[in-house]
């Protein structure tokens, strides 16, 4: 969709971004999201359009009293909104919420302009940054998914074509037919090739379950500094800017904790309020990194005025993975999970960030480096609970057995002799399986 957004004469593509939005006091079903303020909500928006690069020459939200089917807003909104159009020279109209086909149809006519909505918005910003190929077959059938439901908007030259010969003669396909048809044919490639990426990602964590070393995954609202922190906690260089979904394809190192034990960290997407239910979808093998976790860590931006409700988006998100029949997280994810309030340098420290958490939330700056020390003590703690501390001896000339139990679990205590070295070590249960199986004549 990027050719949608390109100036011909140069330069940014002038834009306005549009916040229909009913008050929350209002009775009945909300409009998505009513329940952040509109002042938040339309920042969020001008925020994700400005990411691909557009110039935002008029932003306004504007108040519904009802949700018109055929131009979501009212008449006179779309008559203020054609005249700011006129005024700016807009090109693109970004409207901050779910258009049907027929409403944007409607829309673009009144305002003389192209018109993009959330989703379509989204899937643009998610289009630009997707790098692996994992990352854009996803995009790839997200917005196929999107697309296939618009086809009745995107041509003119819908009249039916002629076909064949002699008795084989008359209508044939329509254009739009057509396209549906090879848009269904491409999605079904592009879901099959998709589950052979979670085939591949089940046989890696497969064999990490080999040779185990714990998985702690990275979540949070898109935007949040989890790949800031990532780099921090690894000394990596993941792509990390101060931008709406910088993170689409997830990224995994190893980091030793103070305990000397080795985890995996991972780096996943970021997760945004009226997440597309495309994207859910279409990111599920991405989301499986999350369900396999063996530690969650919920990143937020606590200086972020929103902070409270992008903390309720997440969760949303994540409970949504853990029901139904085909749920991807197990009902006990929450065990798994541990708050991190990142960005404290923003509110003047640790101290006062932490005043915005609860719990077992830990306060850190992933940018200076602050409460890093205590994020991973704390994943030591969380990681050792449920495992076990034993005694072993091993006979001195047995350096394959001491080398395995360094590398799969944590030795508290050593004591060399002259017949047996004697250990002391925390195990995981399942570690503490393999070394008796190990021992077993």
């Amino acid at each position: 969709m990027s050719a949608v957004l390109t100036d011909t004469r140069g330069g940014p593509t002038p834009a306005a971004v549009i916040l229909p939005w009913e008050k929350p006091a209002r009775t009945g079903p909300d409009f998505p999201g009513a329940s952040r303020a509109a002042e938040a909500r339309l920042a969020e928006a001008v925020g994700l359009a400005a990411s691909i690069g557009v110039a935002i020459v008029h932003s306004a939200a504007l108040p519904l009293r009802t949700r018109r089917p055929s131009t979501l807003l009212g008449e006179g909104q779309v008559e203020s909104v054609a005249l700011a159009v006129k005024e700016h020279h807009v090109q693109v109209v970004v409207v901050d919420a779910a258009l049907t086909p027929v409403q944007q149809r409607n829309l673009e006519r009144a305002w003389g302009c192209k018109v993009i909505d959330r989703t379509g918005l989204i899937l643009e910003i998610f289009g630009e940054r997707a790098r692996t190929r994992e990352g854009s077959l996803q995009v790839e059938l997200a917005h196929l998914e999107y697309q296939r439901t618009r086809l009745v908007r995107s041509w003119t030259h819908l009249e039916r074509q002629r076909g064949g010969f002699g008795f084989l003669g008359g209508p044939g396909e329509s254009q739009i037919e057509i396209d549906r048809r090879l848009i269904g044919e491409r999605i079904v490639k592009l879901k099959k090739e998709l589950e052979q990426v979670r085939r591949t990602r089940g046989l890696h964590r497969r064999a990490r379950e080999k040779v185990p070393h714990p998985v702690v995954a990275l979540v949070g609202y898109t935007n949040a500094g989890k790949s800031t922190l990532f780099n921090a906690l690894t000394g990596a260089s993941v792509y990390a800017q101060d931008q709406l979904f910088a993170t689409l394809d997830p990224t995994m190192r190893a980091i030793r904790l103070p305990s000397g034990r080795t985890v995996i960290l991972s780096d996943t997407v970021g997760f945004i309020s009226e997440l597309p239910t495309q994207l859910v979808e279409a990111f599920r093998a991405t989301l499986e990194e999350v369900a396999a976790a063996d530690v969650i860590l919920h990143v937020r931006d606590v200086a972020h005025p929103d902070s409270a409700a992008q903390r309720a988006d997440v969760l949303e998100v994540l409970n949504e993975m853990a029901e139904g029949p085909d749920a991807a997280l197990d009902p006990e994810w929450t065990n798994r999970m541990l708050e991190v309030l990142n960005k404290a340098d923003l509110l003047g420290g640790l101290d006062q960030a932490a005043e915005r958490g609860a719990g077992e939330a830990i306060a850190v700056s992933a940018l200076t480096g602050e409460g890093l020390d205590r994020l991973r003590l704390a994943l030591d703690e969380r990681l050792s609970a449920g495992m076990v501390v034993t005694d072993v001896a091993v006979e001195p000339a047995d350096g394959a057995t001491v080398a395995w139990l360094y590398q799969n679990g944590e030795v508290l205590a050593r004591e060399d002799g002259e017949d047996a070295i004697h250990l002391r070590v925390r195990l995981s249960q399942a570690d503490l399986g393999r070394f008796e199986t190990r021992q077993e004549p």
